[in-house]
């Protein structure tokens, strides 16, 4: 049975009470409300138009099967933008300050393959409480077995080549996410150390969801669209693939990159951190001064910020992101960052070769010691 995670170190915990109240401080002394801006409003309204506008150029439109397949890998890759910059914060309950319109933009989460429930309880309350600690947080449980991010898990042979495999599962994601990931955590006993006890509406919201996603997005198609079936398969595998890759890449950056930590609770379930200083040591972000990533990837860059301060707009993670790294290198805490992109993309496969490959080497060179002693006991009796 999995013992609840509880975070003991009291002495750090004045971190927190001292960055929420510089935090809250820039907000009133800026007049800010800290959920959507224009900005953002404006942001929301790009990201959702080009999503509606592909999908009805794929519907509407009579063009080449080049061009169709193109629009499906944009339409993918769209799907994730909505997801990033409008469903994550509208799931957080961080878009408004009114909650008919988190609720309504939660919904769009369906629109792109996946439950807002299920997330909101697999990411909102276990991934953000339990961040990097196995048999807790399910987000580093993304293919057991195949893929290794903890240094706690068992590494097996064929995880010697997950640097190298690793990024073809992630384009398989949203895959799972569609067809098999919400239904398996629906219908788990617990997600991570919660108890699965659902209302009897989610139920009904789980499968109506999923229908009307199959329905936009496999059914219609099939009836309006003059194709073959095998053509179908290819624009649908296309989407799913490049929603998945870019859904997959993004998340991985913020947790499982060098400097990051995965602690393990003691025999009596405690991490002995304060929350926020656990926060810190398992967060990391990237490419924080690159404008284009701060648009693109809804300040799921700047995720340090973002498991601090969920329930605040993202748009505002720029102006927070100096307090928070001020504040946590006062209290000499790490505050872990990528230049770039591509320096965090590298330090994920780095991770990715030190989890897999080279654990593997190590765990081969332990495992042959007993043997190599053995061989020398038998030739000296000898």
């Amino acid at each position: 049975m999995t013992k609840k995670v509880k975070f003991t170190n009291v002495n750090k915990s004045t971190f927190y009470a001292t960055l929420r109240k510089r935090v809250d401080q820039h907000f009133e002394e800026q007049n800010l409300s800290i959920h959507a801006n224009t900005a953002m409003w404006v942001k929301a309204s790009f990201f959702l138009g080009t999503f509606i506008t592909l999908y009805l150029l794929i519907l509407l439109g009579n063009f080449t099967p080049l061009i169709m397949l193109s629009l499906a890998i944009f339409l993918g890759v769209f799907g994730a933008f909505v997801g990033f910059n409008i469903c994550h914060d509208a799931i957080h309950k961080a878009f408004s300050d009114k909650p008919i319109v988190n609720q309504i933009f939660s919904f769009l989460f369906s629109l792109i393959g996946a439950s807002a429930y299920v997330w909101s309880i697999c990411h909102n309350i276990v991934h953000h409480t339990y961040t990097n600690i196995a048999g807790h947080d399910e987000d580093i449980d993304v293919a057991p077995g195949l893929i290794r991010f903890s240094t706690e898990e068992p590494v097996n042979k064929i995880q010697r080549y997950q640097h190298i495999y690793a990024f073809g599962l992630y384009s398989l994601a949203m895959l799972s996410w569609v067809f098999r990931k919400d239904y398996k955590k629906f219908f788990q006993t617990k997600i991570g150390s919660q108890v699965a006890n659902h209302p009897k509406i989610e139920y009904f919201n789980l499968f109506f969801f999923k229908f009307l996603y199959y329905f936009l997005f496999i059914i219609l198609p099939l009836i309006v669209l003059d194709i073959t079936w095998w053509q179908f398969i290819i624009g649908f595998l296309a989407m799913q693939f490049a929603q998945g890759l870019v859904l997959g890449l993004v998340f991985q950056l913020a947790h499982v990159v060098e400097g990051t930590t995965f602690p393990l609770p003691n025999e009596e379930g405690n991490i002995e951190e304060a929350w926020a200083a656990h926060q810190m040591m398992t967060t990391a972000n990237f490419a924080v001064d690159s404008k284009l990533a701060g648009f693109l990837c809804g300040g799921l860059n700047r995720q340090v910020e973002h498991h601090l301060f969920p329930k605040i707009c993202h748009i505002h993670y720029p102006a927070i992101g100096k307090i928070v790294k001020e504040t946590a290198l006062e209290f000499n805490l790490p505050y872990i960052e990528s230049p770039t992109f591509m320096n965090a993309l590298t330090s994920h496969y780095r991770m990715l070769k030190k989890l897999g490959k080279e654990a593997y080497i190590e765990k081969e060179k332990v495992a042959g010691i007993p043997c190599m002693l053995a061989t020398k006991i038998n030739i000296s009796q000898s």
